[in-house]
């Protein structure tokens, strides 16, 4: 049967359903990844499970988002990382060993295998054919116990490379050209496949720029063949054992084809605060620029800080420019140190950050107020950078250089007029290696002496109560379209307090409204359910599964929205909350905050099989209709009051 390649993976792995497009299936995991914003919870999630040892092929935890040590929280997560690693045998990627998904790319990804990671950038690994899906917390958790990951079985799209990048436009302009195409909203369900002869054109950390920021598209993962360029960069990893040549069947199927004429594209940017909003950089031409961070999961690589090296070599960075380079990994800045290209960068005025994160997330450097800055990150949400009216732009690492010699946002072709030709940079044949900053697991009869350390900041999973037969409660905050993870629950700073719920819970949609948990804890001391309206695509962005595990602590049963994103109604779901879509989106106008809403027989209606319940506006005195769409398993769940009480309901049953 002609076969997708995503469909030739998937299809392996499936343990429960079959693969007809739109069913449920349950996929085996070859391996997990988490990093330390979400792992902790993980974790703990994992421990209630009572499983002796993880049954992954290869589970690794990586500590990259908080290592920024102000106060006992972070170290105090990070060690208990460390030894509940050691217990149940998880590998451990120490702080400064690099970022979760350029690590894992470089040691451990392999074609044709399966990875779930509690980030959404997780699909970075797709660079190098494999299903490398983001999910939260919990769902790592479950397939760390040896569960399988339910998951739509997917549409894909055909993304059909042609030509050749011309000098100057890098892979990140064409992920954004993808954004501009398909914008971040309307591709749940769908998977991102890339063929064609432009696809050679690319290498492996090309190809994983593109797969990581396909994420902000909202689809289920993206992929690329396993081919020479694959093999190659694996050889170069001293993995050339792990090396599966895997393509799709020339006449395979798909459900949507667009093609992309590489030697077209020029410079693009995200504009603020969306990666959709795309725009070309010769339109932008001229805006002074505050800051410039070279970095992140999604252009961190050997290849794009040279790229970068080479052309700021004999340079300085403009006076008006603050300009951060952060290394994708313990690897990349070993390697541009032996080859040079770290004493360029620190010559033309850069200052040197960890192998994390870092800036991306907002926990570090954030710009001054309203500055204008560019970021080769995959994300510029409002707020993120931890600078509310900071206006920030996603470009590539070859627009990111050019603002730092000229000051203002600059067409990186125009650079050729000013005698800097354009270097091309060739990834080393053999990477120099060293794993020392990896902490295997002891052997398993040494794994029952190890005690887990727990500091006080870190609480239990908390739990939630099985759905009532009624939902009254109030709209207790009413948001727009596009509303991210960040804007529930915010990252940077505060994430230090993933591990404390209920400290946590203090700061939700404290970007949009800082007066919700105050109206919140109202409502859940009276004995009221908080309800939470949206608008489309609601819960954009990260799989920190505390944005649904927040609400649920405050009370929230419900959320009530235009539409939602996958990850994050998945999260929901977990945690017992009832994922309500408008029937008709007009009825979103007549919502307002602090209005009353009852659900009468909510519990009866996601029990029997029901797709749709009435919602009462008591306030308004007025009714609308809500759909829901749910697996027998999700509604299970719902009713259990998320997963833990489901599969301990199950250990009950058996």
């Amino acid at each position: 049967m002609r076969m997708t390649l995503t469909e030739k993976i998937l299809n392996k792995h499936i343990v429960e359903g079959t693969p007809t497009k739109s069913s449920t299936v349950g996929i085996r995991i070859d391996q997990t990844l988490t990093q330390d914003a979400t792992g902790t919870m993980a974790y703990l999630q994992f421990e209630a499970m009572h499983v002796p040892t993880v049954k992954t092929d290869l589970s690794v935890s990586y500590v990259d988002h908080n290592t920024i040590q102000i106060g006992y929280e972070n170290a105090d997560d990070h060690r208990y990382l460390q030894t509940v690693a050691a217990k149940y045998g998880i590998v451990f990627s120490r702080a400064g060993n690099g970022i979760c998904h350029q690590v894992h790319l470089e040691r451990f990804g392999t074609p044709g295998k399966t990875l779930l990671g509690s980030d959404s950038h997780t699909p970075t690994s797709g660079g190098l054919g494999m299903i490398a899906i983001g999910a939260g917390g919990l769902d790592v958790a479950v397939a760390m116990a040896g569960g399988p990951f339910y998951l739509t079985y997917p549409k894909i799209i055909k993304i059909n490379l042609v030509g050749k990048l011309r000098p100057w436009v890098g892979a990140k302009d064409i992920i954004l050209k993808v954004l501009e195409h398909f914008t971040t909203k309307g591709n749940v369900g769908y998977v991102f496949e890339y063929t064609g002869p432009g696809v050679s054109t690319l290498s492996v950390p090309d190809r994983a720029t593109i797969t990581n920021m396909g994420a902000e598209c909202g689809v289920t993962t993206s992929v690329f063949p396993s081919d020479d360029i694959t093999k190659a960069f694996l050889v170069a990893q001293g993995r050339a054992k792990d090396f599966t040549p895997l393509t799709a069947d020339e006449d395979a199927v798909y459900d949507k084809e667009f093609t992309i004429d590489l030697s077209t594209l020029e410079p693009l940017a995200a504009a603020p605060h969306s990666p959709g909003n795309v725009r070309k950089v010769s339109d932008l031409k001229g805006m002074p620029v505050d800051q410039v961070c070279i970095g992140s999961c999604t252009n961190s690589s050997y290849t794009d800080l040279m790229t970068v090296a080479k052309i700021l070599k004999g340079k300085k960075a403009a006076p008006n420019v603050s300009f951060v380079v952060a290394p994708g990994s313990k690897e990349v800045l070993e390697n541009i140190t032996r080859d040079g290209g770290l004493a360029l960068l620190l010559s033309a005025g850069a200052r040197l950050m960890d192998p994390t994160c870092g800036f991306c997330i907002g926990n570090s450097q954030s710009p001054k107020s309203k500055a204008v800055s560019l970021r080769t990150n995959n994300r510029n949400f409002e707020g993120r950078s931890g600078t509310k009216d900071a206006q920030v732009y996603l470009v590539s690492p070859q627009t990111a250089a050019a603002a730092v010699i000229t000051g203002v946002i600059t067409d990186p072709r125009t650079l050729e007029k000013k005698g800097i030709k354009y270097p091309r940079v060739s990834m080393p044949k053999k990477f120099y290696i060293d794993d020392s900053m990896f902490i295997l697991p002891p052997p398993p009869k040494k794994r029952e002496a190890v005690t887990i350390v727990r500091g006080p900041n870190i609480g239990e999973p908390p739990s939630n109560t099985p759905l009532p037969e009624n939902i009254v409660g109030q709209v207790t905050i009413k948001v727009g379209d596009l509303t991210t993870t960040d804007h529930i629950i915010p990252a940077g700073a505060r994430m230090k307090f993933r591990s404390n719920v209920p400290k946590y819970s203090e700061f939700l949609f404290e970007v949009v409204d800082n007066k919700f948990y105050e109206r919140a804890k109202k409502n859940k001391d009276a004995g009221l359910h908080n309800i939470i309206v949206a608008g489309l695509s609601y819960g954009q962005g990260s799989s920190r599964e505390h944005a649904a595990i927040c609400p649920m602590y405050m009370g929230v049963k419900v959320i009530l929205a235009k539409s939602m994103e996958r990850i994050h109604k998945a999260n929901l779901i977990n945690f017992g909350i009832v994922p309500l879509t408008f029937t008709n989106e007009k009825d979103y106008d007549t919502v307002s905050q602090g209005d009353g809403l009852e659900i009468k027989g909510l519990r009866a209606a996601v029990a029997s099989g029901k797709t749709k319940v009435t919602v009462t506006d008591t306030t308004n005195q007025k009714s609308f209709t809500a759909a829901f769409d749910l697996t027998e398993r999700d509604r299970q769940i719902i009713l259990a009051g998320g997963t833990l009480n489901y599969m301990g309901r199950q250990e009950k049953n058996t």
